[in-house]
């Protein structure tokens, strides 16, 4: 299948439709997590007050970011011109739902994605569990090899490959991964020119 026959896309948000800004590094001290755990694996473990208290910092810190979102690259472009093909777009995002809007709104694409289209950690278990892209095909009524994920981390593309979706890169100049990769892009300018 070609890139451009593709009708349904599912797109990672920070760092892959935005300029990443997130400082994992300092958001784990912040939080007392180590630094090899993952953020959210290492929340979901703790006690149900101590998780609630450490999501409701991680919000706030986060709220602050999306409200200062810049849109990466192309991203802009590429979105709304999938958008005028009748393409389906979804966000898939490891952010709050919520926050994902106020990204959206922020890089003025809100306007293209559904609300129902934006699934965040609440509404699915965290790449890279393929839970989120598995829910959004069912939603769409369209099997999980008709979806292309879309994003800028590992994560991304190992969900899509364990939901049997296809995958794209974007927003790395190599492609560290390339069994999980059925298309690279340095940036969604190039991705965007590849759709011909």
């Amino acid at each position: 299948m070609s890139l451009s026959a593709i009708r349904n896309w599912v797109f990672d948000m920070d760092g892959t439709l935005t300029v990443a800004v997130h400082d994992f590094a300092a958001i784990r001290g912040a939080l007392g997590i180590p630094p090899e755990d993952d953020i959210l694996t290492h929340l979901a473990a703790l006690p149900a007050a101590e998780a609630a208290a450490k999501h409701a910092w991680l919000l706030e810190h986060e709220r602050d970011l999306a409200l200062a979102s810049t849109a990466a690259t192309g991203a802009v472009e590429l979105v709304r011109e999938l958008a005028g093909r009748g393409c389906r777009l979804a966000i898939l995002t490891r952010n709050a739902r919520e926050l994902a809007h106020v990204t959206l709104e922020a890089i003025g694409l809100a306007d293209c994605f559904a609300v129902e289209d934006v699934l965040g950690r609440d509404e699915a278990a965290p790449k890279p569990s393929p839970d989120g892209l598995l829910k959004i095909a069912e939603a769409w009524a369209v099997a999980p090899g008709e979806l292309v994920m879309v994003g800028d981390y590992r994560f991304d593309l190992d969900c899509g490959r364990a939901a049997g979706a296809r995958t794209v890169l974007v927003n790395l100049p190599e492609n560290p991964w390339p069994e999980l990769v059925d298309w690279h892009a340095p940036d969604c300018r190039a991705l965007r020119a590849m759709l011909g």
